[in-house]
């Protein structure tokens, strides 16, 4: 597998409003209560952590930097794991050019939930032959998450048609896997009359994109702790959240290496499989619809991962997966120059079990894939991608989708 490395650093931006949402900022662990530690990246200490489930942030020049509480640092004491605090080496955030804690404009060019919700329903009313949106289901919050489907007869079922499913935005401060589906999906429709290979793909298929399956997390992390990962369950014991990429049903708590079942931990997995609303929808979606192909967008690593992440064995279709990774990776590379890894998400430095792409192949024999967005430079953290990075990721997420569509196009016949 190529194992991927980030070239970043981090910086903790917290935003607590207490006149906004009370109930949450009190009931929330503080983010300042949380270090940025590192340690170095060695075998040993890799195994030790492993069964450590930490807020993993980056590998970078042979060390693995991540967010502890004061428990979690007690859990690398406990490992015999030497670590080093690298909390004060990162800028403060109120010197962030952005300004983190004004009161507007906190997302920038990023799309909040309003702004999405506007500007899918744009897209609908501007092409309205070849998109239509559609109410998949509703968060905890009672916010509704948005499928666009993309087809030359949109209105119609087209059963003999190849089907894609793209998704984006699991965990909450992923902001540029909101943006990558989205602008794929406006790609597709302002093409379509100009550029006779997206709208000969557009006729042989149906094309369902959701771009933020997790709202009530985007819009947390937006105003409230910019480093939110998690959904916004209230557990009922002071904690808040359950990862959705941990809620799937396949797998689903397979262990305590790849989830966890501490309602505290960012990568808590819930109360049962599917317990989320936001899980539920996409499930729900799949279940309605014939997909040849599912990709989920997150970010950060630069790096194209397949199943199984529950385990580092092998799946039946390892070569085949490999293959069409590697076909995504060089379309990647030849836009911009930019290399992505690939590679058995169970095979990298940690498990994951009850994830968005093992439960599609799993449960549904769908070639599914994680697709790890880059992060933005050296000056900005690893959640944290520049503005003007944007546009380079999309124009070259946009080949490797195309790819994906001729992919599906032609199993389909």
């Amino acid at each position: 597998m190529n194992t991927f490395k980030t070239v970043l650093t981090l910086f903790c931006a917290v935003l607590v409003m207490t006149a906004l949402v009370p109930s949450l900022s009190s009931s929330l662990e503080s983010p300042c209560s949380r270090s940025i530690v590192s340690l170095t990246r060695t075998p040993e200490n890799v195994a030790k952590l492993r069964p450590l489930i930490l807020d993993i942030l980056m590998v970078w020049e042979g060390k693995i930097y991540l967010t502890a509480s004061a428990e979690d640092l007690f859990k690398l004491q406990e490992a015999n794991i030497t670590f080093f605090d690298e909390t004060s080496h990162f800028p403060d955030p109120a010197s962030d050019k952005r300004d983190v804690f004004a009161l507007t404009s906190r997302n920038g060019p990023y799309h909040s939930y309003a702004e999405l919700e506007r500007d899918l329903f744009a897209l609908e009313q501007a092409y309205p032959n070849l998109a239509k949106v559609y109410d998949i289901g509703d968060s905890h919050e009672m916010r509704n998450i948005y499928a666009i489907k993309i087809s030359d007869n949109v209105q119609l079922e087209e059963e003999s048609e190849a089907e894609v499913c793209i998704t984006g935005c699991h965990h909450a401060r992923e902001w540029i896997s909101v943006e990558v589906p989205f602008y794929v999906a406006q790609h597709l429709l302002d093409s379509y009359a100009t550029d006779a290979h997206i709208r000969n793909l557009v006729n042989q298929s149906e094309v369902w994109i959701v771009p933020l399956v997790n709202p009530d997390g985007l819009e947390y992390s937006i105003h409230f702790y910019r480093y939110w990962r998690k959904n916004m369950r209230d557990n009922q014991n002071g904690t808040f959240g359950v990862d959705p990429n941990r809620n799937y049903g396949y797998q689903w708590g397979y262990d305590n290496l790849g989830s966890s079942p501490d309602s505290s931990s960012y990568v808590y997995r819930g109360p049962g499989p599917f317990s989320e609303p936001e899980t539920q929808a996409i499930r729900d979606l799949v279940n309605q619809r014939s997909f040849q192909v599912l990709i989920s967008y997150h970010n950060y690593s630069q790096v194209i991962l397949y199943p199984w992440g529950y385990t580092n064995q092998p799946t039946e279709m390892d070569e085949v997966l490999e293959t069409m990774a590697r076909e995504m990776s060089w379309r990647m590379q030849a836009v911009n120059g930019r290399i992505y890894g690939y590679g058995q998400g169970g095979g990298e430095l940690y498990l994951t079990n009850g994830d968005t792409v093992d439960w599609a192949y799993g449960e549904k024999g769908i070639p599914a894939f994680t697709i790890e967005l880059p992060p933005a430079d050296v000056q900005l953290g690893a959640f944290i991608t520049a503005d003007e990075a944007i546009t380079p990721i999309v124009k070259e997420n946009i080949p490797a989708m195309l790819y994906i569509i001729e992919w599906a196009v032609q199993q389909n016949r």
